[in-house]
Formats: structure tokens, C-alpha cells, sequence
């Protein structure tokens, strides 16, 4: 059977409630092994926690989101998200006690989609958590949408070496730089009608690839809730772009996991 991994997956979120015993289910009968379940606040974080004492599947990675980004997101969105204020420090801390029950940080990074005018507040934000990454040792997950060089810069000037910017659409100077500095691209399932990230697949080394649903956002099914079972979508396109088969490309990713992660 193909083993795949999902290394970036917000199972927590209202459209999941229903039936996740169901999509756990299809999941594992794909052939997932692991789900890395990513926190955004204080609410999703402990129902990250929850979720990986619930399913034997789900990895937990407790992060912060960009706040401000994560309000202007809800507000023009169809589901409900808690964003209650709350005090960051605090929340870094607890984030510390949880370090061996985690397996990595995130979702982390910077939004500037829609905010312009408190870049710098994210930035403060994000260098505590890199700090909290070099402290504790653990992998980091980054979101970095408008953001890829300050993100970039970011870590460049860190001693993190694991890390994984999910749905990275920086320019192919930046993938270039990316990659030099050996950090990890999490290519999402929507690939497979994505040229951008077709493009990063299929030029980046094989050791820097790892599989990401980003469920339930990015389905490669239009109109559709995407969740881990999809990922089998993203892996025959990027078996199709890089002349691998199948079961060549997800073992390379499943090592690629092993390796980051484990």
C-alpha cells in the first residue's frame, strides 16, 4: 500500500464536526499514516491536543496564526473561528510545557494580505515563536502568504534548519533561496490544477518535498472539502511531474517526514 503523510491539516475547524470519525476513516484506508493537525490560538491549540489523544493518526503542531490576519480571515469567511483576545507570551509559554507531546510548531508566519499597517507586530510575534523553535528543538511550519521575503529574512538570521513553509508562493528567486538554505516545501493537494505549485514539485530536490492538504481549504476537487485522504491526488501529479512512480515518490516523501519529523 502507498504511505502518505499530510503534514499540514486544521481537523479542528467547524466543517469537520459532523463526521471526522468518517474522514479518519478514509484517511487511513488511503493509506495515510500521519496527520500533522496544526493549531492557529489558544482554542485550537488544546483542540489540537484533544485530537491527537482522540485518533492514533493525528500529529500535534501547536502554533499561532498571524492574529490580525486571522480576524480580517473570519470575518469574511462562512465558518467560526474563536478570536478571543489573548495574551501571546502567555500562550508561547504554554506552548513550551506541551514540547514533548508535540511534534512540531505551527501554523506560524506572517499575513500580509490583508492588513498592511501592523507588520512589525507580526514580526515581534514571530521571532518569539522562532526563539521558542530554537529553545525546544522542534520543527517549525510557516505560513507565509505576501510575506516570503521578511519570512525569509526571518530565518535566515535563526539557527532553525527544520522548517516547512506550506503553500509557499514566493517568486522563483525566492523558491531558489528556499532552497539553498535547505528548508522543506509542503506542496498542497490543489496542485494538481496549480501551475505555481507544479512548478515548485517539479524543480525542487526530492528531499525538500513533502505532501500538505491544508484541509478543508485547497481541495483538488473544486467545490469540495478537501481532507487527508486526498493527498493520493497530490501524489500522482507530482509522480507524473517528476517521471516517478506512484509508490517511488511516497516513500521519498515518507522518508522526507521521517526525517523532519521524527
Amino acid at each position: 500500500m502507498t504511505i502518505m503523510v499530510d503534514v499540514h491539516a486544521h481537523l479542528d475547524y467547524p466543517l469537520f464536526e459532523e463526521d471526522l470519525d468518517e474522514v479518519i476513516k478514509r484517511a487511513k484506508e488511503a493509506g495515510v499514516k500521519a496527520i500533522i493537525q496544526n493549531g492557529i490560538n489558544p482554542k485550537t491549540n488544546r483542540k489540537t491536543l484533544e485530537l491527537a489523544e482522540r485518533y492514533d493518526i493525528i500529529k500535534p503542531a501547536l502554533g499561532l496564526y498571524p492574529i490580525d490576519a486571522l480576524q480580517a480571515e473570519v470575518a469574511d469567511a462562512t465558518y467560526d473561528i474563536d478570536c478571543t483576545p489573548f495574551d501571546v507570551d502567555e500562550e508561547i509559554r504554554f506552548i513550551e510545557k506541551q514540547k514533548d507531546q508535540i511534534i512540531a510548531i505551527g501554523e506560524v508566519g506572517l499575513d500580509y494580505n490583508w492588513i498592511k499597517d501592523r507588520c512589525d507586530e507580526q514580526k515581534d510575534t514571530f521571532s518569539k515563536i522562532i526563539r521558542l523553535a530554537e529553545k525546544i528543538k522542534k520543527p517549525i511550519i510557516v505560513h507565509s502568504r505576501k510575506a516570503e521575503i521578511d519570512i525569509l529574512d526571518m530565518l535566515e538570521s535563526s539557527r532553525l534548519k527544520k522548517v516547512v513553509l506550506h503553500c509557499f508562493c514566493g517568486r522563483s528567486s525566492l523558491v531558489k533561496r528556499a532552497v539553498d538554505d535547505g528548508y522543506s516545501f509542503s506542496i498542497p493537494a490543489n496542485i494538481v490544477r496549480d501551475m505555481h505549485f507544479q512548478k515548485i514539485a517539479a524543480e525542487i530536490p526530492t528531499n525538500q518535498i513533502l505532501t500538505e492538504t491544508d484541509a478543508p481549504f485547497l481541495s483538488p476537487f473544486r467545490g469540495k472539502r478537501n481532507e487527508p485522504a486526498f493527498i493520493s491526488e497530490s501524489l500522482k501529479k507530482i509522480s507524473e511531474l517528476r517521471g516517478l512512480t506512484v509508490e517511488e515518490t511516497s516513500n521519498l516523501i515518507y522518508l522526507n517526514y521521517q526525517r523532519m519529523f521524527l
